[in-house]
């Protein structure tokens, strides 16, 4: 299994894929499912419903589905965007906007926009997350002294 990556390190790799010279579909450059399956720890079934998601896009060589550079690195953003919290809608929009042949300019605007929209999402979480838990324990102390009670109490 590979070392996990950052996801600023994520980005710069699967950015360099999309940038990436010469010709993609060199057998050097191509990828079977099995190989992506194992790379990032998904199921063949995982990566078949990204694909009919249209979040990647194989070559067919018959039955067999053969992945591409791009293909690889769309894979690595899908699974980076799916653990920050992104939908599969708001990657693969996300995605997209890479094939716009700007020089990346409206898709860094939109994906900055979108980070930082999904950050304070996140914060949000986080601190309703910790005043749940500080709620809890205060109730869980509350309960164990009750508890305490009731037993020494019993035990008399």
């Amino acid at each position: 299994m590979t070392e996990k990556l950052s996801i600023a390190q994520a980005s710069a790799i699967a950015a360099e894929d999309f940038a990436g010279e010469g010709d993609d579909t060199s057998k050097s450059n191509m990828f079977t499912i099995g190989d992506l399956a194992r790379e990032f720890g998904v199921t063949l079934r995982t990566l078949r419903f990204y694909e009919d998601k249209n979040l990647i896009t194989p070559h067919r060589d018959g039955l067999n589905r053969l992945y591409t550079r791009r293909d690889r690195a769309r894979l690595k953003l899908v699974l980076m965007g799916k653990r920050v919290g992104f939908s599969l809608s708001e990657i693969k929009d996300m995605l997209d906007l890479y094939d716009l042949r700007d020089g990346q300019v409206t898709q860094l605007k939109v994906a900055l926009g979108k980070f930082n929209e999904q950050i304070s999402i996140l914060e949000r979480q986080k601190k309703d997350i910790e005043q749940a838990l500080t709620e809890l324990r205060r109730t869980v102390a509350v309960v164990s002294g009750l508890l305490k009670e009731k037993e020494q109490a019993g035990a008399t």
